[in-house]
């Protein structure tokens, strides 16, 4: 399963080719043999992400044929599609003609690359075509990704706790001043109802400080042995109802020996709701009414890591709308959401990578827009 929190992007200030003059012979198919020497997916687009050519490295990796390409838009060849309110991050880039370098997962390749955008200007200045080419990445590179990522998403743990605690105090003035003058507000008048609405709001904010702060926790409280197959099957209790509900399949394969690790029960428990809650919402979004797809997979078992270490493995499916390739490295950032306005704090991902880390432990998501989700929790075993 290929990981999908590596989009770990660097604007390269090496100097561009220079490509004035260049036939379009270079840039396009059109039986030349360079471009299709190339063994590396390379495709030609336009500023707005529609295909002009692409090479025979590229198609065989698509499993396409080139009518199956040429004026398709790029996101829908190598991320499989775009979420109808969130715009492709790679679409937004080619816009600005400008060139970049980034490693990414393409599901529509079949995996792990990195991405060259090159732009490529005519006589008169003027960008016309972009060259992406896409270098399949080793098992080593994808590791060290991984690691900036975690390194990326710990900086930003800091920097939520620094303003959260920042916030904290005036937030806590705010609301206790506020009660204050609502205790000595007349009945039912429009002073009261003013006030009223500024502790409300004043505890809102308190309780998104809490919730970023919980973000970038230090260490876990109350450790104990725990089985990680009872986490699961006590959270979907609490939620199975509500699931039935909406027409949504539960499909389990427990290991039948005990999952256990050290940890905390009810963080864990916080992060399978959590997830759970995310599913709901995907398939609900997808399927309005009743289908036999409408339905959640959920497995538990132990597993060894390369490195002979013991580890217990979480994975929860959905098969639901899907998460937009581009912006899967960003779904564990504070205040960031893949619902629309309103829906969402973009809180939840954010708490539940910050318990996983706790307990010693890495989450990822793997997700084909309009196919399904996939997220995958692995926590060292109990005496590994």
């Amino acid at each position: 399963m290929p990981d999908t929190k590596r989009h770990n992007i660097a604007e390269s200030g090496a100097p561009q080719r220079k490509s004035e003059g260049m036939p379009d012979s270079c840039l396009t198919g059109g039986g030349n043999e360079l471009f299709q020497a190339i063994q590396d997916p390379v495709f030609v687009v336009t500023p707005g992400g529609t295909i002009i050519d692409a090479n025979n490295a590229a198609l065989s990796a698509a499993k396409k044929s080139h009518s199956d390409i040429i004026n398709k838009g790029i996101c829908t060849i190598i991320h499989g599609g775009s979420s109808p309110h969130i715009q492709c991050p790679l679409e937004e880039f080619l816009l600005t003609c400008s060139h970049r370098v980034e490693e990414t997962c393409l599901p529509g390749l079949s995996g792990e690359y990195l991405l060259t955008i090159s732009p490529v200007k005519d006589h008169h200045d003027t960008v016309r075509k972009i060259l992406i080419v896409a270098r399949e990445l080793t098992t080593l590179e994808i590791s060290k990704a991984d690691s900036l990522r975690t390194a990326q998403l710990a900086a930003i743990g800091e920097l939520a706790a620094g303003v959260a605690h920042e916030v904290n105090n005036p937030i806590t003035g705010i609301i206790n001043f506020a009660q204050l003058l609502l205790d000595d507000s007349p009945k039912d008048s429009l002073q009261e109802k003013l006030l009223g609405r500024i502790v409300d709001e004043g505890e809102r904010i308190a309780a998104i400080i809490k919730n970023l702060l919980s973000f970038a926790r230090d260490n876990i409280t109350d450790s104990e042995p725990i089985d990680l197959n009872q986490v699961l099957t006590e959270s979907l209790s609490l939620v199975e109802h509500q699931l039935k509900k909406d027409g949504i399949k539960i499909n389990t394969s427990f290991s039948s020996e005990r999952c256990e690790i050290l940890g905390n029960f009810r963080q864990l428990q916080q992060v399978i709701l959590n997830l759970l809650s995310n599913a709901r919402f995907a398939l609900n979004e997808r399927y309005t009414t009743s289908s036999p797809d409408k339905k959640i997979e959920i497995s538990c078992y132990p597993f060894i890591k390369n490195e002979g270490q013991s580890m217990i493995q979480i994975s929860i499916k959905d098969f639901g709308t899907g998460i937009p390739q581009g912006i899967l490295d960003r779904l564990f950032d504070p205040f960031f959401t893949t619902k629309p306005s309103g829906q969402g704090t973009g809180l939840g991902l954010s708490l539940s990578f910050g318990i996983v880390q706790d307990h010693g432990g890495l989450i990822k998501v793997n997700s084909i827009i309009h196919q399904y989700t996939e997220t995958i929790i692995e926590i060292p075993a109990s005496g590994s």
